[in-house]
């Protein structure tokens, strides 16, 4: 394993979290799965306007978890390592900015689950998704089983989860799993798509994130609410007075993320 199994940089205004071990397709060790929690840490904590999560090499942004850690691992130490993984991946959840699984080629088990955790994905033409852990006599357990129906629904996720089967980027268009096809450099295509939106306002942004994926879980009453409560926040803040007036004006917005 290189030294350091996962990379984080910066571009411009972008955080770039690079799992960096292309010689395994980038695999989820347990400690890459640390690894991550603390480049995700690392970008919470900075100035950074989107996070951006890609594979080294050009055949996987990730296959999935290290078989190899299997052998020998007991139920508690299976269960404590499940757990660590879904609390890692959830740390998407709360990120104050917007993220961008960045898929480059194999997405698989593990690696689709990162993808799914992530708020948006794009992938390159040659990229295969997929949640194969049926075959080693297992089903997804980094948070595929919840995110993928959230994403695709329920018949397309049983599919995917009951027969092990990989999808092209294409389907995967189709199907909602990816938001954009890119061409390579993927990192290069992801800050292309992230220009869409990373000069918005911040707050509106994730106020707008956590309506829509609050949408799954709970009743159209209750959803309505969290919209009427969220757009509230929104309409007080200086960007939402900043908004109007640029429209007003005929210019373009500055937003300072209040």
């Amino acid at each position: 394993m290189p030294a350091t199994s996962v990379e984080y940089s910066r571009i411009d205004e972008y955080a770039l979290i690079t799992l960096n071990r292309p010689e395994a397709l980038n695999a989820l060790s347990v400690q890459v799965v640390k690894d991550i929690g603390a480049a995700i840490d690392q970008a919470a904590a900075s100035d950074a306007r989107t996070l951006l999560i890609t594979g080294a090499g050009e055949k996987a942004f990730c296959a999935g978890a290290d078989i190899s850690e299997f052998m020998g691992r007991n139920i508690v130490e299976a269960m404590a390592a499940t757990e660590m993984g879904q609390n890692t991946f959830a740390k998407l959840d709360s990120l104050a900015i917007p993220s961008v699984a960045v898929i480059n080629g194999y997405a698989l088990g593990g690696g689709l689950e990162l993808a799914t955790a992530c708020t948006l994905r794009v992938a390159t033409a040659n990229a295969r998704l997929g949640v194969p852990e049926i075959k080693l006599g297992l089903i997804p357990g980094y948070g595929g089983t919840q995110r993928l129906p959230r994403l695709v629904g329920q018949g397309r996720a049983l599919d995917m989860v009951m027969t092990g089967r990989m999808v092209g980027a294409e389907e995967a268009l189709a199907m909602g799993l990816i938001n954009r096809i890119v061409e390579p450099p993927a990192v290069d295509g992801a800050i292309a798509y992230a220009k869409d939106f990373a000069g918005f306002s911040l707050p509106v942004l994730r106020y707008g994130r956590e309506a829509v994926m609050r949408a799954d879980q709970t009743a159209l009453s209750e959803g309505l609410l969290i919209e009427r409560d969220l757009n509230t926040l929104a309409f007080q803040g200086e960007d939402a007075t900043e908004g109007a007036t640029a429209f007003l004006e005929k210019r373009a917005p500055v937003f300072q993320d209040k």
